[in-house]
């Protein structure tokens, strides 16, 4: 039994996540940043057996990802999944932009995985083969050809470097990390008309989870396997 610790899971793909691997038998730590308001993620701790825990977390605040630490105490970790993400504003165009949203999202979406692996990283260390995935878009990629989307875009550019960087720092731990872009998934965030469905993203994140490497870290993959450019 692996231990996976999955931030944003009260909704979409995090859910779906958790639920696939409560399923498989493997112990969940699902969080989320308001426990009391996620009905569906309690409805699925409920029927788990004790495998999945929900717990409280912000990833935009230190001092929620230090108390969360805190609560899961010296478990070895073997996945670390960040997923939670935010869109960061409404209007994201040139004429129009919530530079306040703009800094939340950087700080939800590319500090706070930062922070994550650094809060977690004796957890991480404790475990056999541990991993870090990190669920970002193909929006962060330089070869992405649209505009707008300034806040979320860079943000997640921002954090897909940051994990690359860190993939090398951790080389020497033994713990691997990868970068994946989810689809565009019918959730609340990709909206109804989007491509695939959040259980089939979450069986494609497994998979490429599942065969993750030392010589693979630092690689931004798809949901499909494939290898993003970028």
């Amino acid at each position: 039994m692996s231990t996976i610790l999955i931030t944003g899971a009260s909704r979409g793909i995090g859910l779906e996540l958790a639920r696939q691997y409560a399923e498989a038998g493997e112990r969940v730590f699902a969080t989320c940043r308001a426990p009391a308001e996620a009905d569906d993620l309690k409805s699925l701790a409920s029927g788990a057996d004790g495998r999945l825990t929900v717990h409280a977390l912000d990833v935009g605040d230190g001092a929620s990802i230090a108390s969360c630490a805190k609560a899961v105490g010296d478990t070895p970790i073997d996945v670390l999944i960040n997923n939670a993400g935010i869109l960061g504003g409404k209007s994201q165009t040139l004429e129009s932009i919530d530079f306040d949203a703009w800094v939340e999202a950087f700080k939800v979406m590319t500090i706070g995985p930062f922070r994550m692996v650094q809060s977690f990283l004796p957890n991480l260390k404790a475990a056999a083969a541990p991993k870090v995935m990190t669920v970002t878009s193909q929006l962060a990629a330089s070869t992405w050809p649209f505009g707008g989307s300034y806040a979320y875009s860079s943000a997640k550019a921002g954090v897909n470097k940051v994990m690359q960087t860190l993939a090398k720092d951790l080389k020497a731990q033994n713990i691997t990390v990868a970068m994946i872009h989810p689809g565009w998934v019918k959730t609340d965030m990709g909206g109804a008309g989007a491509d695939i469905t959040a259980q089939e993203s979450a069986t494609g994140i497994r998979s490429v989870i599942a065969g993750l490497t030392s010589e693979t870290s630092g690689r931004f993959y798809k949901w499909n396997g494939e290898i993003h450019p970028w």
